[in-house]
């Protein structure tokens, strides 16, 4: 019974990320796979904090905050374009990215909202 209550939990926790309410805004228009792939992917994300997430291209994940300490972990992105990053430190989280107005912004799991710096023109 315990074996089959642990299999159950594995299974169904990934699906409650899944199905996430990400506190969209009115106007917010969530990016698929392929357009967080293209934002993230070998990227560094720059955040209004100064704050720079950078994803390599083989799933490495680093943060660096604005003091220059930085976190590491791993990320993947999910069929439906949601972020999920293991740290090191057994910390993980789960992110979206949306389309708002002009902005790409960074919504969190607990609501909190991060616009990203737009990028420089290349």
């Amino acid at each position: 019974m315990k074996r089959f209550l642990f299999l159950t939990v594995l299974l169904i926790c990934p699906m409650a990320v899944l199905a996430q309410d990400w506190q969209f805004r009115d106007g917010d228009r969530a990016l698929d796979h392929a357009e967080v792939m293209a934002l993230t992917e070998g990227q560094t994300l720059v955040f209004f904090d100064e704050g720079q997430s950078k994803f390599s291209s083989g799933g490495a994940y680093s943060y660096t905050y604005a003091s220059g300490e930085s976190a590491f972990g791993r990320y993947r992105v999910e069929p439906d374009g949601t972020v999920c990053i293991d740290y090191r430190n057994g910390f993980a989280r789960c992110d979206r990215y949306v389309e708002s107005g002009t902005r790409i912004v960074m919504l969190t799991e607990k609501g909190e909202r991060f616009p990203l710096r737009p990028r420089a023109a290349e």
